[in-house]
């Protein structure tokens, strides 16, 4: 992929200037200019978790509900860390510079997101819709109900040694039960989806209400595809898509503006030239 030219990034900011409103599309390496890590295949996710290589476990082994049940605390070993890791890391400077053309636009802006971090919601953004769920809410490991609880009296200690987590483990407030994160997992039957139907219905919404809106795409791959998808459907109507992606970045067609670098990078050239 090559460089993206000055023409490129002013042909992104002209389209954000002139929108009505923002959508903001985000999958995992939004974050990884904040210092979280990038779990771009098992090589990746065991760079991150070094302990985990010794183990032989893979990300895809690791996110699974199974866990819960069987070996609780490998499973909050694993999220327990991801929930400290979150809470402490702060958002990247890309986050506000969004929030702040949001700000200028008549419609603002919405956020359509993979990511789980909650970090969106920290930069000040009040329309996210987290289509796998967030760590920061909780329910219940057996499935008692449809409850989702906030996590945030959750505390949970890591052996880093051995990725498990140490006693006490979070509690379902219902039953007693060890309680899971409310995320979608691989194969996850059990995933109470009602938090995040809610936002995806607002955000549906706020869609409906604008038409001429922008969508900047940022860390989105084509593994799980989710939020590119709803990135190209969003945009079929303005054709003002801006997918920012240091791998992959190429639009079905040629329609928008691709930037084949880093969020952060993208997104303080582009605001340089709004």
């Amino acid at each position: 992929m090559t460089t993206p030219t000055d023409d490129d990034y002013t042909r992104a900011a002209e389209a954000i200037a002139n929108a009505g409103a923002l959508l903001v599309c985000a999958g995992a390496g939004m974050g990884v200019d904040s210092g979280l890590p990038d779990f771009r295949g098992d090589e990746g996710f065991w760079r991150a978790y070094p302990p985990y290589a010794r183990l032989g476990f893979r990300f895809t082994e690791l996110a699974n509900p199974e866990h819960f049940a069987t070996d609780p605390e490998l499973a909050w070993g694993f999220y327990g860390h991801r929930l400290s890791l979150y809470r402490r890391t702060i958002p990247h400077e890309g986050f506000d510079l969004l929030r702040q053309w949001g700000d200028g636009l008549d419609g603002g802006a919405a956020v359509f997101t993979s990511n789980v971090d909650g970090h969106f919601q920290r930069a000040g953004f009040d329309n996210v819709a987290e289509v796998h769920g967030s760590i920061h809410h909780l329910q219940c490991g057996i499935g008692c109900s449809g409850e989702v609880w906030p996590a945030e009296d959750a505390v949970v200690d890591v052996d880093e040694a051995t990725m498990h987590a140490c006693s006490p483990l979070p509690r379902c407030e219902r039953c007693g039960a060890v309680a899971r994160p409310n995320i979608l997992m691989f194969g996850d039957a059990d995933w109470v989806p009602d938090r995040s139907q809610r936002q995806l219905d607002a955000l549906r919404e706020w869609q409906a209400r604008h038409r001429d809106l922008v969508v900047v795409e940022l860390g989105a791959g084509l593994a799980i595809p989710t939020v590119r998808w709803h990135a190209e459907s969003a945009s079929v109507d303005t054709g003002a898509l801006v997918r920012i992606n240091p791998r992959e970045p190429e639009i079905p067609g040629g329609k928008g503006v691709s930037l084949g670098v880093g969020a952060l990078e993208a997104l303080r050239e582009i605001d340089a030239r709004l």
